[in-house]
């Protein structure tokens, strides 16, 4: 995986691309996690169900407005202490 100019993810894996996966737009960076701080909390929406958003843990650079494609969505990260 890899991060355009644009701030949007790209995946470079062509085995990920036979596998379901749901595309979510990062709306709030919440801050931080992990030992050394390697890992940033962030609140996603999902761009078919606009209603519906969750946490989770991204590892490298995201700001706000960028898309990810999450290939399991059913889990939420904890909240940041």
């Amino acid at each position: 995986q890899g991060t355009s100019a644009r701030g949007i993810v790209v995946c470079l894996d062509p085995t990920v691309m036979d596998q379901p996966v749901k595309l979510c737009k990062v709306t709030k960076v919440l801050g931080r996690t992990g030992q050394t701080g390697q890992v940033t909390q962030v609140r996603v929406e999902f761009l078919d169900d606009p209603s519906r958003s969750i946490i989770r843990n991204i590892k490298g650079p995201v700001r706000e407005g960028d898309i990810l494609m999450l290939m399991e969505w059913e889990r939420e990260a904890r909240r940041l202490r």
